[in-house]
């Protein structure tokens, strides 16, 4: 496995690993984007990234653009020799490890903004994020010019506005989502998870809970939006320390709240327990389709 953290550098190993395969096609790259402190949602990524392409890359870039004044960005988990040994043993063949600098030069003033999408559920709570992210990625997404490119389904709002940005900007990468990995009590994974004290972590189960009422209600034939949100918000109303940032019942693709879900949509919620800031969602398909939380790990 190469660890390079120079955007030329990559680009002269990717070619070969590309043409290595020979004619009549190039071998096929996939790409894995993540911030580190990697968890086993990572490494079921990286594993489908494996089975479906003769190239893995995954990078590892602690993107400070996402992170608003007040967030975590200095004490957000940095692990990296723990997780370049866990992508090697998933047969990883690059890792791009970029410094800040690297991706920002001094006087970069050039960013990406998703409109419409990118102002929506987090993007309303973390303004700016999603201009970060988009940005971040594109950037990455030239450098590394990936096949394909794997997302998880827990950051549901990010996938909407990156397929958006994907789109209008013409990348040709196809991006696979990948089911939301969960503790085998239901807990989402998440790198934020390290941060939870034991009581904290008990109180995050009701993130999962919520979520799983809503769900049972549709499943049970409920299409009212405005009854899901009333079950989660009743579900998380017993455990008062967790803090809701929103709940929210939307359309997948756009984020925007919905009335009725026959058609289809994307149930999230955000709140803080203790001072970490978790998100959850599931996706509700459309009736006769079949989709969402269970209490079993997903990989």
């Amino acid at each position: 496995m190469q660890i390079i953290s120079d955007p030329l550098e990559l680009r002269a190993a990717l070619r070969m690993l590309r043409a290595s395969g020979g004619p009549p096609l190039p071998r096929s790259v996939g790409f894995v984007p993540t911030m580190g402190a990697l968890h086993a949602g990572h490494r079921s990524l990286v594993q489908a990234a494996r089975q479906r392409c003769d190239v893995v890359v995954a990078s590892i870039f602690v993107n400070p653009t996402q992170f608003g004044p007040n967030e975590d960005f200095s004490r957000y988990p940095r692990t990296l020799e723990q997780d370049c040994q866990m992508l090697e043993d998933e047969r990883v063949d690059v890792v791009f490890t970029p410094a800040a600098e690297v991706m920002y030069p001094p006087g970069a003033s050039t960013f990406v903004d998703v409109e419409g999408v990118g102002e929506r559920l987090d993007g309303a709570s973390r303004p700016g994020h999603f201009r970060g992210v988009a940005t971040v990625v594109a950037k990455l997404f030239h450098i590394v010019q990936p096949d394909f490119a794997f997302f998880g389904q827990k950051d549901a709002a990010q996938v909407a506005v990156l397929r958006k940005m994907a789109r209008e900007l013409d990348f040709p990468v196809d991006m696979v989502i990948c089911s939301t990995v969960r503790e085998p009590d239901g807990l989402a994974m998440s790198s934020r998870n390290r941060y939870l004290s034991a009581e904290e972590r008990r109180q995050a189960l009701s993130l999962s809970r919520a979520l799983l009422a809503a769900q049972t209600q549709a499943d049970h034939g409920e299409q009212s939006a405005s009854a899901l949100l009333e079950t989660m918000r009743a579900t998380l109303q017993d455990e008062p320390a967790v803090r809701v940032d929103y709940l929210a019942v939307v359309d997948p693709d756009t984020l925007l709240p919905l009335e009725n879900v026959a058609a289809g949509a994307l149930l999230a919620v955000a709140a803080y327990v203790g001072s970490t800031r978790l998100i959850d969602n599931v996706l509700l398909p459309p009736r006769g389709g079949n989709a969402g939380v269970s209490g079993k790990k997903k990989s």
